[in-house]
C-alpha cells in the first residue's frame, strides 16, 4: 500500500502511477482545480488524472467534494482555480455541451430514460434518421441494436423504457451514452438499486467497456464492489484529495481510514433525557427492496436509519409516506394502528412525516411561506373559509419560532435559500407537540449554519418527549443526533445499536459492506 501515507494522503503527479500505465497519456486530467460556493470551500486544490482503459473509483464520505468534482468535470460548474485537460488541450471553459462534444459522458443515479419512448428512441433521442420529414423507423431499431449488440446488451429496442427493469434501464443509458460518442464515462452509483445479480450484469459491462479503452470514473458507496472493479481509487475528504492507491494495493479499512481520516465527531450535546414508552411501532413493513421490517421508537428517543444509497433506507420512508404502495407490514402510533402511507390517519394519530425532496412533495414553491405553513394544519383542521389574518399572524409566530429569515414578509417560498426553505418545511409539519415524526434528509443542500439550526430542532423534538426516525446518509449527523443506530443494507438490517457503542469507522464499514465489528 505505497501510495497511502501515515495521514491517509498522497503525492500528487505521477508517483502513484506505474510505468506501463505512464506510457498511455491521460485522456482527463484535473489540475489543483479549486471550486467555494460562497464561504465553504468545495475543492481545495485537487489533482486527479484518468487514463484511457482505466476504471477510476471515486470514493469518499458525503460532502466530500466527489459531486463538486463530477460537475466540473461535465461543465456545470467552472472551476475558480487550476486546470481542467481533456486528450491534451486545456478547456477552461467547459460547458455541459462542450464537455459532451469532447467525448465526456456521465449516467447518474437516478436515470434519465424517457419511460413512455421506446429503447430505441431512448438511445436515438435527438437524433433518429428521417428523410422527408419522416422518421425511418427500421433503420432507427437497426441503428439502436447495433449499439446494444455491440456492448453485448440483450435488450429489445421495441421494448418500452418504462417497462424494463431497474438493470436493463441502467444499461441502456450507459450504451446510449456509448454510442455518442463517450469515451471518459462517469457512471454515478449505477448498482445503488440494484440486487446482486443485477449488479453482477453492470460490473460485467464496465469491464467490457475498460477492456475496449473506454476511461471509467466510478462513483459508489460500496467499497467492496469498488475494491472489486477499480484498477485506482481516489479518496476524498472535506475537498482535498486523501489517498490515491492501486486497487490491488488497498484493503478495506486502510479505504476507510483514508476516508474517515483523524476528523473527531461534532459536539454532542449531552443528553438529559431517557427514552420512555414504545411510541412508534414498525411492524413487519416490506415493499420494494425493502424485506419485513421490525422497528420501535420510544419517546424522546432518535433512532437513525442509515445505509448506502438504494439499498432500502430510503425505501422505508417511501412506505411510511405513501410514495410507495407497501406489500405488508402495519405500523403503530400511540397504540392506534395506522396504514403504511396513510399520512392522514398518520396526522390524526400524532405522526409528522419530512420528506426528504422538499420541492417535490414538502412545499408548494410558487405559494407564499405563510400559505405553506398553513397547509398542513388546514389539512388536519379542513376549514371552509381561510382567514388571511390569521393565517399571516401564525405564519409569522412559526417563521420566528424556527428562525425561517425573508427578506419580505411572506414572499413564495421558491426565493428561500435552501436552508430558508428546509426550516419552512419543518416548522409547516412539527408545529405543535407531535409524538412521533419521520425525518428523512433533514439538512439536504443547506449551509452549515442552517445544519446546526435544524440540528437544535431535532434535539428539541426529542427533549420534549416526540419519538424521532431520522434518516440520514450523513454519518456524522447520525453520530450528532442519534441515540440509536439502524443500519440496513441491501433491503435488510444489519447492526442494531446505542450510538455510544459504535464509531464512525464502524458505520462506514457497515455500510460499505463490511462486518460488524
Amino acid at each position: 500500500m505505497a501510495a497511502l501515507d501515515g495521514r491517509g494522503g498522497v503525492p500528487q503527479g505521477d508517483a502513484d502511477i506505474g510505468l506501463h500505465e505512464r506510457q498511455a497519456a491521460p485522456v482527463l486530467q484535473l489540475r489543483q482545480v479549486r471550486k467555494a460556493f460562497g464561504g465553504a470551500q468545495a475543492l481545495a486544490g485537487v489533482d486527479f488524472t484518468l487514463l484511457p482503459g482505466e476504471v477510476h473509483a471515486l470514493v469518499g464520505m458525503n460532502g466530500a467534494g466527489k459531486s463538486t468534482l463530477v460537475e466540473l468535470i461535465c461543465g456545470a460548474f467552472t472551476p475558480d482555480a487550476g486546470d481542467i485537460v481533456i486528450d491534451g488541450q486545456h478547456r477552461s471553459a467547459l460547458t455541459p455541451r462542450r464537455a459532451h462534444a469532447a467525448g465526456v459522458s456521465i449516467v447518474h443515479q437516478k436515470r434519465t430514460l424517457v419511460n413512455g419512448l421506446t429503447v430505441a428512441e431512448n438511445i436515438l433521442l435527438g437524433r433518429l434518421p428521417a428523410r422527408g420529414g419522416r422518421i425511418r423507423w427500421k433503420q432507427a431499431h437497426r441503428e439502436a441494436a447495433r449499439a446494444l449488440d455491440g456492448l453485448g446488451i440483450e435488450v429489445a429496442t421495441e421494448a418500452v423504457a418504462g417497462s424494463l427493469g431497474p438493470a436493463e434501464q441502467t444499461l441502456v443509458e450507459i450504451a446510449r451514452e456509448v454510442h455518442l460518442g463517450g469515451r471518459v464515462l462517469i457512471l454515478d452509483e449505477p448498482t445503488a438499486s440494484l440486487g446482486g445479480r443485477d449488479a453482477q450484469t453492470i460490473h460485467r459491462l464496465v469491464r467490457t467497456l475498460r477492456d475496449r479503452g473506454t476511461a471509467i470514473v466510478y462513483i459508489s458507496h460500496h467499497l467492496d464492489e469498488v475494491l472489486d472493479l477499480a484498477d485506482r481509487v481516489t479518496v476524498m475528504r472535506d475537498g482535498h484529495v486523501a489517498a490515491v492507491a492501486r486497487a490491488a494495493e488497498i484493503d478495506l479499512p486502510a479505504l476507510i481510514n483514508a476516508m474517515v481520516g483523524d476528523r473527531l465527531v461534532h459536539d454532542r450535546p449531552g443528553r438529559n433525557r431517557s427514552a420512555g414508552e414504545a411510541v412508534l411501532e414498525l411492524t413487519g413493513l416490506a415493499g420494494g427492496r425493502l424485506h419485513p421490517f421490525d422497528l420501535t421508537v420510544r419517546a424522546g428517543e432518535v433512532v437513525a436509519v442509515l445505509g448506502p444509497a438504494g439499498d432500502g433506507q430510503s425505501e422505508l420512508f417511501r412506505l411510511l409516506t405513501g410514495l410507495r404502495r407497501a406489500k405488508s407490514g402495519h405500523l403503530t402510533v400511540n397504540g392506534a394502528k395506522v396504514a403504511p402511507g396513510d399520512v392522514g390517519a398518520g396526522l390524526a394519530a400524532g405522526l409528522r412525516c419530512v420528506t426528504g425532496d422538499r420541492l417535490s412533495y414538502g412545499l408548494v414553491p410558487v405559494l407564499s411561506v405563510d400559505e405553506n405553513l398553513a397547509l398542513v394544519r388546514r389539512g388536519r383542521l379542513r376549514p371552509w373559509l381561510v382567514r388571511w389574518r390569521r393565517l399571516h399572524a401564525e405564519g409569522r409566530q412559526a417563521r420566528e419560532r424556527y428562525g425561517v429569515t425573508t427578506l419580505h414578509a411572506d414572499p413564495p417560498v421558491a426565493s428561500l435559500s435552501g436552508g430558508n426553505q428546509q426550516k419552512v418545511l419543518l416548522s409547516a409539519w412539527l408545529d405543535g407537540e407531535p409524538a412521533a415524526c419521520l425525518l428523512e434528509e433533514p439538512t439536504n443542500g443547506v449551509d452549515v449554519a442552517a445544519k446546526a439550526e435544524i440540528h437544535h430542532i431535532v434535539d428539541g423534538l426529542a427533549e420534549r418527549g416526540t419519538a424521532v426516525l431520522l434518516g440520514s446518509s450523513d454519518v456524522d449527523e447520525v453520530l450528532r443526533l442519534a441515540d440509536r443506530v439502524v443500519v440496513v443494507r441491501s433491503g435488510r438490517i444489519v447492526a442494531d445499536s446505542p450510538i455510544e457503542k459504535v464509531t464512525r469507522d464502524d458505520l462506514v464499514t457497515l455500510t460499505a459492506g463490511g462486518d460488524q465489528s
